[in-house]
C-alpha cells in the first residue's frame, strides 16, 4: 500500500480512506467489498498480503478493474463493473455464492452504509420513498462475514449524522458492525461486555475530537494510549 504524496491537511480523501481500510485486511483473508467506495481498497493493500476477494455474483478471485479497451461484459461484479480475474479465480452460480457467505467463509466484508448506529446495527440497503434496485447481499453479508468494517463519509451531504444513536432507515443488521472508517477518523463498536457503545480510535490529520463529537450524534469514549 503506498498512501505517499495522499496526504489533506484536514480529513481523508476517498482514496485515503480506503487506503485506511485495507490496512486492516490480512494475510489470507477472503474478502468481500461492497459497492461504491470499498471498490477502492484493493488499489492499496501491501504488495506483500494478498487477498481473495469474493464477489456474490459468483466470482472468488476478482482482479484489478480492467484497462480501457480490455473490459470484458461478461466479467462483471455485483455492482454491475467489469473487473479481470486472478489466477485461479472460479466461477459459480448464487447459491453457492451465499453458502460461501452464510457458511462464514468470509474473512471480511467492507461496506458503504447511510448510517451505523451505536450498537452497531447498519442500515445501507435502502431509502423509503426511492427506487430501490434490490437489496443485494448485504443482509447475508453482515451476518455470514467474521468481520464487518463500515468505510462511509461520516455526515450525509446534508450535514446531518450517519453516525446515529438508533437508525431511521431499514435496517440491514443489528449488532453487526465492529469498526467504522470516515473522511474523519477510526471508530470502534465496543461490545458489552467492553462496555459498549463508540470508541474513537484515531482521528484523521487536522481532524480534532471536538469536531468528530460534533458530527457524531451516540458519545464517544477515547482508545486510552
Amino acid at each position: 500500500m503506498s498512501d505517499h504524496g495522499l496526504m489533506s491537511d484536514h480529513g481523508w480523501s476517498r482514496d485515503q480512506m480506503a487506503a485506511r481500510a485495507a490496512s486492516e485486511l490480512t494475510d489470507g483473508s477472503y474478502v468481500n467489498l461492497g459497492i461504491g467506495l470499498p471498490t477502492l481498497v484493493p488499489n492499496y493493500v501491501d504488495d506483500d498480503v494478498e487477498l481473495v476477494l469474493q464477489s456474490e455474483n459468483g466470482i472468488l478471485g476478482v482482479g484489478a478493474y480492467p484497462y480501457d479497451g480490455e473490459e470484458d461484459p461478461d466479467l462483471i461484479n455485483a455492482g454491475k463493473e467489469t473487473v479481470t480475474l486472478r489466477r485461479g479465480a472460479s466461477f459459480f452460480d448464487s447459491a453457492t455464492s451465499f453458502g460461501m457467505i452464510r457458511g462464514g467463509k468470509v474473512d471480511a466484508a467492507i461496506l458503504g452504509a447511510m448510517q451505523v448506529s451505536a450498537k452497531g446495527d447498519i442500515a445501507n440497503w435502502m431509502i423509503p420513498g426511492k427506487m430501490v434496485k434490490g437489496m443485494g447481499g448485504a443482509m447475508d453479508l453482515v451476518h455470514g462475514a467474521k468481520r464487518v468494517i463500515v468505510l462511509m463519509e461520516h455526515t450525509a451531504k446534508d450535514g446531518t449524522y450517519k453516525i446515529v444513536e438508533t437508525c431511521s432507515l431499514p435496517y440491514t443488521g443489528r449488532g453487526v458492525v465492529q469498526r467504522i472508517i470516515t473522511d474523519l477518523c477510526v471508530i470502534d463498536v465496543t461490545p458489552p461486555s467492553d462496555g459498549g457503545g463508540l470508541r474513537l480510535v484515531e482521528l484523521a490529520p487536522g481532524v480534532t475530537e471536538d469536531e468528530v463529537r460534533e458530527k457524531t450524534e451516540p458519545e464517544l469514549t477515547r482508545q486510552q494510549g
